[in-house]
């Protein structure tokens, strides 16, 4: 797994809960917070979202609950406290607030009644395929669904949090780009020999953008020494989630379902979900450490974008044809009325 907790760490010591930079389709749209299974029962850990500290933590019962990570009686942060079985107990004066987020005991008074306004500010919360996710305004849409969880002939895994220093709407464009394999992902996911990228179909529709039959060369594609072309579908279903299938000929199928959630402006966290219905002799290591491998090479080119911020409505960058899934992508955020992270 690749993770730069310590750049994570600092940000968040800086952000605040004010929706600084508030942009209606983001803050209704949900974003992954963490994976659940490193949110055990009685855990609590911290994130930063959309310029918004939160805490996230998981009672005894095994609920999750998302919340601003702020006390309100004296703004501290709740994520120096403790999970004691359903209830979150702030550090600094031993409130205790239920999982409603209000305050039912005050240590220095036990016989004080709390007053209502002793009320954390608490998000919607959904846990699906193992990601927890949180909308900090009001979900218009469900969760992009991931099919390939529940069938039987698909193997699932999950990788990252991958901190990265970068917009997040720059590494959604780095994965609907398959131009750039040849020369990031050579002998793997490319060949330097044969880079060229035909023509290939975009449009953006109800669900949002959709590209298909992207044909690509790749040095080994079905394990057997042997080049050839593979058949990539990508879809854009919200502005931070993206989708993408491999297939070949033999039936042999691959799918990614790309989360990527905005810490702020200009750094973001990545998450992937996989699916194969092939390779079942492989093991889920070597499958994650794939996954991480390619991940890895494509961070110093994320990371080193100027400006950081997508150029969707200044003419800074030059297009060619082979970019037209990301093209179609900006059009569709400028569609959408998207501000946050733009330039």
């Amino acid at each position: 797994m690749i993770q730069t907790t310590d750049r994570h760490a600092s940000s968040a010591t800086e952000s605040s809960t004010n929706g600084k930079g508030k942009d209606p389709v983001l803050w209704n749209d949900w974003h992954v917070v963490a994976k659940g299974v490193d949110l055990q029962p009685g855990t609590l850990m911290k994130f930063r979202l959309l310029d918004t500290d939160l805490v996230v933590w998981r009672g005894e019962d095994g609920q999750v609950h998302v919340w601003a990570d702020r006390c309100p009686h004296r703004s501290v942060r709740l994520s120096n406290g403790k999970v004691e079985g359903n209830t979150l107990v702030c550090s600094y004066h031993g409130m205790v607030y239920n999982p409603e987020g209000q305050c039912i005991k005050v240590p220095a008074h036990p016989s004080y009644p709390p007053p209502k306004q002793a009320c954390v500010r608490t998000f919607q919360v959904r846990e699906r395929y193992n990601l927890v996710y949180v909308c900090l305004g009001e979900p218009e849409k469900d969760v992009v669904a991931f099919p390939e969880w529940d069938e039987s002939t698909y193997r699932c895994y999950l990788t990252g949090p991958y901190f990265i220093q970068s917009n997040g709407y720059r590494a959604i464009e780095n994965f609907l780009d398959v131009a750039h394999f040849p020369f990031i992902h050579g002998g793997i996911l490319g060949d330097l020999d044969k880079p060229e990228i035909e023509d290939y179909e975009v449009v953006i529709n109800e669900a949002g953008v959709f590209a298909k039959d992207i044909r690509v060369w790749q040095p080994d594609p079905y394990g057997t020494g042997v080049g050839d072309y593979v058949i990539y579908d990508y879809w854009a279903f919200r502005p931070l989630t993206a989708y993408l299938r491999k297939y070949s000929p033999n039936g042999d199928c691959l799918t990614l379902l790309y989360n990527v959630t905005p810490i702020s402006e200009e750094e973001c966290v990545a998450w992937m979900s996989g699916s194969l219905n092939y390779a079942h002799s492989i093991s889920d290591e070597e499958v994650q450490a794939f996954q991480d491998k390619i991940v890895l090479q494509d961070l110093n080119n994320l990371e080193s974008h100027f400006p950081k911020k997508l150029p969707l409505n200044a003419p800074l960058e030059f297009h060619v044809p082979s970019d037209r899934s990301t093209l179609m992508y900006r059009k569709w955020l400028k569609q959408l009325g998207i501000t946050y992270g733009i330039l």
